[in-house]
């Protein structure tokens, strides 16, 4: 098996996304009881985590 580096940091990319969203409770066990309410709790954490990604760039 060969070691393919840009293939390695689009992996390190959805892992570091991942252990984000795992910092939402609710996101990680699944609390919620309907599809809508879980995809909005995601939605607003990628945003939150987005923004703050953003606000680290000079």
């Amino acid at each position: 098996m060969t070691y393919d580096r840009t293939a390695y940091r689009g992996r390190n990319v959805i892992e570091r996304v991942f252990n984000g969203f795992k910092h939402w409770r609710g996101l990680a066990t699944r609390y919620d009881k309907h599809a809508i309410v879980y995809r909005g709790g995601l939605v607003l954490a990628a945003v939150l985590l987005w923004l703050t990604d953003l606000g680290d760039t000079s």
